[in-house]
C-alpha cells in the first residue's frame, strides 16, 4: 500500500484525454485555451476563492459541488478572467458549456468551465466557442496532450506544472491521480489556489472524494503565498471516473487512507512549483516549523514568515537577516514564547543557524550568503513549545515581480 510517482499530468488516469489551442485570447500564436475530458461522466469534487468577488465559472463550478453534479468536461481559457463582468459573464459561461456539450456529444450540464486573465474583460466569445471546436477535435490521451493542456492555461507563469502518482490499495489494486495547475501571480490563498485541474481513475464516491480533497488542500494548496493577494478566480477541480474498477471507497478505510496519501503528493508538489514559479522569482523559499503549541499556531507562523515582504526581500538579497523572521512570527497571531526560538537555514550548500534560544547566534555571513544564493532555501523554526508543525511555501521579492505588475495589461 502507498504511491509512486509516475510521469504525466491531468492524462496520466484512465480515460482522461486533453487538448491545448491558441484561440486568439491572448498575444497572437499563444495557446490560451485547453479541455480536459473524461470518456465517461465522473464525481466532483472542488474548492474555490473566498474571495467576496467571485468569477462567474467559480459561481457555475460550485454549482456542481454544491448540487452533487456529475461532470465530465472542464473547458478553460486564459487572458481574461471574467471576474467582475456581471450577468454577461454568466451567459458566456453557459455559452462555453452549450458549445463543448455541442462538439463533444454530452449533456452542457457536464462541462464545468474556468478562466484566468485580465480581471473585468468581458470573454471574446465568438473565440471561445471557436476554440471549443478546435479542441474538441484534437483531444488526445498522450503525456503530450496534457501537458499541451497544462502549457495553454499560463498566464505570467514561465514554465507548465504536472504531476501525478499512482496509488495502490491493500488489496493490491491500484488507481492513478495526475493534475496539472498554473499559478505564478495573485497567489495567497484561502480554501483553494489558482487554477488545478486534477484527474483520476479511481472507483470512490462524491463524498469521499471531497473529504480527501478539503483534507489536502488546506496543508497543500492553502500553504503557499507569492504576493499576498487572494484571487478572485482561484479554482481546484477533482474528477474521478472509476475506470480502475477497484473496489469503491466509500468509507474512510485503508483504501481512502492511500487515496488520501496519493492525492496530497499530486497537490504538494504542484504547490510548491507555483511557489517556486512565482512572478519574478529566483528561488523556492520554504518554511517549516517544529514544536508548536497547536496546528493552527505552526500553520500562523511559517504562513506569515513566507507571506512577509521583508521576509522576502531579504531572500532576493540573500540577506540572511533574522530580525526579518522574527518580526513577520510576532505579528502572525500565533502563540509562542520568542525566548526559546531557534533558527536554521538551509539549502544544497549548506546549513547555518542564525538564531538560538531567542538570540542572534555566532555565524559565517559569508556561508549564509552562499545558502541564500540557491535556488530552493528551506527556513527551519523551532519554537519549542509544543509537537505541532506545519509547512509553508513562498519565493523571493525581486524588481521583476514589480516589472511583470506594472506591464500587466499593457
Amino acid at each position: 500500500m502507498g504511491y509512486t510517482v509516475i510521469s504525466g499530468g491531468v492524462t496520466a488516469a484512465k480515460g482522461f484525454r486533453a487538448a491545448g489551442c491558441a484561440a486568439g485570447i491572448k498575444q497572437e500564436g499563444r495557446a490560451d485555451m485547453a479541455m480536459i475530458v473524461s470518456v465517461k461522466p465522473c464525481v466532483v469534487a472542488g474548492t474555490f476563492t473566498n474571495n467576496k468577488v467571485k468569477a462567474a465559472p467559480v459561481v457555475w463550478d460550485r454549482g456542481f459541488v454544491l448540487d452533487e453534479k456529475l461532470g465530465q468536461a472542464i473547458v478553460v481559457n486564459a487572458g481574461v478572467a471574467n471576474a467582475c463582468t456581471g450577468e454577461d459573464g454568466m451567459i458566456y459561461v453557459r455559452m462555453t458549456a452549450k458549445a463543448a456539450g455541442e462538439a463533444l456529444g454530452i449533456p452542457p450540464a457536464y462541462v464545468l468551465t474556468a478562466s484566468t486573465g485580465v480581471i473585468g474583460r468581458q470573454l471574446p466569445i465568438d473565440r471561445i466557442t471557436e476554440g471549443v471546436g478546435v479542441l474538441a477535435d484534437t483531444l488526445g490521451e498522450s503525456e503530450e496532450s496534457g501537458t499541451e493542456a497544462a502549457r495553454a492555461i499560463m498566464t505570467t507563469d514561465t514554465v507548465s506544472k504536472e504531476a501525478a502518482v499512482r496509488v495502490t490499495f491493500p488489496d493490491g489494486s491500484s488507481a492513478v491521480i495526475g493534475g496539472c495547475c498554473k499559478g505564478s501571480g495573485m497567489i495567497h490563498p484561502n480554501m483553494c489556489t489558482m487554477l488545478s485541474f486534477i484527474t483520476t481513475d479511481a472507483a470512490i464516491s462524491r463524498e469521499m472524494l471531497q473529504k480527501a480533497l478539503s483534507d489536502v488542500v488546506p496543508d497543500t494548496f492553502n500553504m503557499v503565498s507569492v504576493d499576498g493577494d487572494t484571487s478572485t478566480n482561484d479554482t481546484c477541480l477533482l474528477l474521478a471516473n472509476g475506470l480502475a474498477e477497484n473496489e469503491p471507497i466509500k468509507e474512510e478505510d485503508g483504501a481512502f487512507r492511500a487515496f488520501r496519501a496519493g492525492l496530497f503528493a499530486v497537490c504538494e508538489t504542484l504547490a510548491k512549483k507555483m511557489a517556486k514559479d512565482g512572478e519574478g522569482a529566483t528561488c523556492l523559499f520554504e518554511c517549516e516549523v517544529r514544536g508548536a503549541r497547536s496546528v493552527k499556531d505552526a500553520k500562523l507562523l511559517a504562513r506569515s514568515v513566507v507571506s512577509s515582504t521583508l521576509t522576502k526581500a531579504a531572500i532576493a538579497g540573500h540577506d540572511a537577516n533574522c530580525g526579518r523572521f522574527l518580526c513577520a512570527m510576532g505579528y502572525s497571531g500565533a502563540e509562542f514564547d520568542p525566548e526559546r526560538v531557534d533558527l536554521t537555514l538551509t539549502s544544497s550548500a549548506g546549513s547555518v543557524q542564525t538564531f538560538r534560544n531567542g538570540v542572534i547566534a555566532e555565524y559565517s555571513e559569508e556561508k549564509a550568503t552562499e545558502i541564500l544564493s540557491q535556488d530552493e532555501i528551506r527556513c527551519v523554526i523551532e519554537v519549542h513549545d509544543g509537537d505541532c508543525g506545519a509547512t509553508a511555501w513562498g519565493c523571493d521579492l525581486t524588481h521583476e515581480y514589480v516589472t511583470i505588475n506594472a506591464d500587466y495589461r499593457s
